[in-house]
């Protein structure tokens, strides 16, 4: 009975949409994180009688035919690149992309990853990092002097020491964009990191064609909307309830078959 196998696809297609969907509302204040969107495709389709084929010796054709479809597979889970709310921080080493970019980080293996949570902190030596330790490329390093870090909208880093008056340059943030973002590979920790879908990498600094401008003492949060995530995870759960339904009815139509005497 085909029944129980297109359900049980549907069932299966329903808790994957539930799992991702569980995602983003658990993701709802994690900085710049992109929510991510479930999306299926129908399975291949048993032909019991194909459209377009003769039906007589005198040349008439099948107007429409009968194919019986097999169920529902999962074609992608899709990043949407969206642009978060920015909301003040006051913290001097906070920094919020507006418009198109990605920071880019230096892992310890040498790779270079890409993020958009900004909220970079200074290490031992002086250098911005980020919450892990990893070094923000052209974030430059900061004197244990410094009584004031300026971080413009071009992302250059701007310091003034103690005892003197003008200000010195000591970095400037590296920012790259995709030509497909949603095809970058989420690696956790809020970073990316390249692939082949994803295409090469631009680079560029802030402010440029191309390129969003940076904000600092702002943090840009979390793309999730919470009323649509809801919306979304009522409709996946009665979705799986119908399809637990059709198993159920399935499962009385075999049953009747077997009382048969």
């Amino acid at each position: 009975m085909r029944s129980l196998s297109v359900a049980a696809t549907g069932m299966l297609a329903q808790q994957l949409n539930v799992e991702t969907i569980s995602n983003n509302i658990a993701n709802m204040n994690t900085t710049a994180f992109k929510r991510q969107r479930a999306e299926f495709q129908d399975l291949l389709y048993q032909n019991q009688r194909r459209a377009g084929a003769n039906s007589s010796d005198s040349g008439t054709v099948v107007p429409s035919g009968v194919q019986i479809g097999l169920g529902v597979k999962t074609a992608a889970i899709y990043r949407i690149m969206e642009q978060g709310n920015l909301t003040t921080t006051g913290n001097t080493l906070d920094v919020a992309l507006q418009g198109k970019g990605f920071f880019q980080i230096e892992l310890p293996s040498g790779e270079i990853a890409y993020t958009r949570a900004g909220s970079f902190q200074l290490s031992a030596e002086g250098k911005i990092v980020t919450a892990d330790g990893y070094a923000v490329k052209g974030g430059g390093t900061i004197p244990k002097d410094a009584i004031d870090v300026t971080v413009n909208a071009n992302g250059e880093v701007l310091i003034k020491q103690a005892g003197q008056s003008t200000i010195s340059r000591v970095g400037q943030f590296e920012l790259s964009t995709f030509p497909n973002e949603g095809g970058l590979q989420a690696m956790g920790d809020n970073n990316f990191v390249q692939t082949s879908a994803s295409g090469d990498p631009v680079t560029g600094t802030a402010g440029k064609a191309g390129f969003g401008s940076i904000l600092q003492g702002f943090l840009e949060t979390s793309n999730v909307n919470t009323v649509s995530e809801i919306t979304n995870l009522i409709t996946a759960q009665r979705a799986y309830e119908m399809n637990s339904k059709v198993i159920q009815a399935s499962d009385e139509m075999l049953s009747a078959l077997n009382q048969l005497r």
